[in-house]
């Protein structure tokens, strides 16, 4: 077999691509040689580059449908195909559930489930003119799995990408595969504003039984693997890359004796 990692030749869509996790991810396809483009509503001030290949950018807001369809003709008239779609932006503030807007709910939900829902109905037709079919990834959250307080909406809505793509999985299939990844507590460039100073990241990383929070080259490599030619038979299903959980707060609060 030839290398199924080597991805020159192939054309991946990143949306939120030029920072944090969507950084590690583009960076990671660059590496693998792919043609990558990167959307968001401004460009990266250094755009991901990877030896003396760098990511295409191109503007879009990911919650408004025709940004979403010019976004994805760009790429298929700049590269003449698209094989891949990382469906990556999204995100919320805290707020309470009990106090937050309609309003600001419904942006949540619209940013985090609407979007890649739209997105990959976009690719979607295009991938399935292609005799090489295409993989579409979407990019969900351990607030999938676990209570997300302060973010009720956010976990709510990538739950929903994660149940979707379940769905999504079977009407496309065997053309298109759609898989999902399950990502942990990840270092990224605005870690500090979640987990303050050096000092609080390393005891944030020390509840992980990997001892670390993950980093953006982590989900990369998820992505790379969902992919490729090894994962060809893997559709409708999630990819946890937590660095096995959260240890239950019940562990150190118990004081019986073992």
């Amino acid at each position: 077999m030839d290398n199924p990692l080597d991805f020159r030749g192939r054309t991946v869509l990143v949306t939120g691509g030029g920072k944090g996790v969507g950084r590690g991810i583009t960076e990671r396809f660059l590496e693998a040689g792919a043609n990558v483009v990167i959307c968001g509503r401004s460009a990266p001030e250094e755009p991901p580059r990877a030896d003396d290949r760098e990511a295409v950018f191109t503007p879009c807001d990911v919650r408004d449908y025709d940004q979403i369809e010019a976004c994805v003709n760009f790429t298929v008239e700049r590269f003449g195909a698209l094989d891949v779609l990382v469906n990556n932006a999204g995100g919320a503030p805290y707020a309470e559930a009990a106090t937050a807007s309609p309003r600001f709910s419904e942006a949540i939900i619209r940013l985090n489930l609407i979007a890649p829902l739209n997105f990959s109905q976009v690719a979607n037709r295009v991938m399935q003119q292609q005799e090489s079919g295409g993989c579409i990834i979407n990019i969900a959250s351990v607030s999938t799995l676990r209570p997300s307080p302060g973010t009720a909406a956010y976990g709510a809505a990538k739950a929903g990408l994660v149940n979707l793509g379940t769905s999504l999985a079977v009407e496309w299939a065997p053309r298109v595969r759609v898989n999902a990844i399950i990502v942990g507590l990840t270092r990224t460039e605005q870690a500090h504003l979640h987990y303050g100073d050096e000092q609080g990241i390393a005891a944030v990383g020390a509840t992980i039984p990997m001892g670390r929070m993950a980093v953006p080259s982590d989900v990369g490599d998820a992505c790379l693997f969902l992919a490729s030619p090894l994962a060809s038979y893997v559709s409708g299903t999630h990819f946890a890359v937590h660095g096995g959980g959260e240890k239950p707060a019940f562990l150190a609060a118990a004081n019986a004796d073992s």
